[in-house]
């Protein structure tokens, strides 16, 4: 068994559950690989741990059973990035709070890893967003959404056409093309519908709309979606996950569901509505 690891700074109460994670894989035989820049954070945190690990940069090596990424969503969605397209499945475990696609909770990392490693669980495929311009500098791919945001204080004209016919000319702050993955993440902020992974659609919506009417919109992922904006300081921004850019107002954003998923791992104890209802607090009666 052959595991990578992927992960950022976490706080010192997070040692302990990383002791008994890094335990744990001793404990199964595996053969890990760690992030470079996290091995070296880890060497400092964690000095009592027996470092038989290898490392790896900015590819994985060969052959890798489960990336493992320690962090918050944020870091998910990096990790997502060196899987994307590859037969490697993602675990998420939560250093932080909040965590829809890192949902293992540091008390249950040993149960987590029993299950894991005794095959209980399936394998998800993630969809993911492709994005291009029109001016051919700009190419990306996201699991979460798409953004398309004001550069100052100017609202933009967003004109969203699906396979070419006009949608609507969104007067608004911005606009999130997301991912069912992506609707707990910032489209949920907004006003978003939640869509469960495997749902064939994309949700568009609008951040801070000027129209009161205007909702946000699932459409199928079969369209292609081609943004063109108008802004009066003649630039906007595009995020993709974590990454974004400044585009010139001249040019068009086109997006299509991409050829390549990210694979990622469903516990056998867990499902997508356990783990709305513990992050969400559904049910809970709070008055007390």
């Amino acid at each position: 068994m052959k595991v990578a690891v992927y992960g950022k700074i976490f706080n010192e109460n997070f040692n302990p559950a990383m002791e008994v994670f890094f335990t744990k894989l001793s404990g199964f035989d595996a053969e890990v690989f760690v992030y470079k820049s996290f091995m070296n954070f880890i060497h400092e945190s964690l000095p009592q741990i027996d470092y038989n690990m290898k490392v790896f940069e900015s590819a994985l090596p060969e052959n890798i059973n489960f990336l493992f990424s320690i962090g918050g969503d944020g870091t998910f969605l990096e990790a997502a990035s060196l899987v994307k397209g590859m037969d490697v499945p993602l675990v998420g475990i939560n250093s932080g709070r909040l965590g829809f696609l890192a949902y293992i909770a540091m008390e249950e990392i040993s149960s987590s890893l029993d299950e894991l490693f005794e095959g209980k669980y399936s394998v998800e495929e993630r969809t993911m967003l492709e994005m291009n311009s029109s001016d051919g500098k700009y190419s990306d791919f996201a699991l979460n959404e798409i953004a398309l945001q004001k550069f100052d204080s100017r609202m933009l004209s967003i004109h969203a056409y699906l396979n070419g016919e006009l949608l609507n000319s969104y007067w608004a702050d911005g606009l999130i093309i997301a991912t069912p993955t992506g609707s707990t993440a910032y489209s949920l902020s907004v006003g978003g519908p939640i869509v469960v992974p495997g749902s064939k659609n994309f949700i568009m919506s609008p951040i801070s709309p000027h129209t009161l009417a205007v909702r946000p919109v699932v459409v199928p992922d079969y369209h292609e979606i081609r943004l063109k904006v108008d802004a009066r300081s003649n630039q906007f921004l595009v995020s993709a996950d974590f990454k974004s850019m400044t585009v010139d107002a001249s040019v068009e954003i086109f997006l299509k569901k991409a050829k390549e998923v990210v694979k990622t791992i469903k516990l056998n104890s867990h499902s997508f509505y356990s783990i709305i209802r513990s992050k969400l607090m559904w049910g809970i009666d709070r008055r007390n």
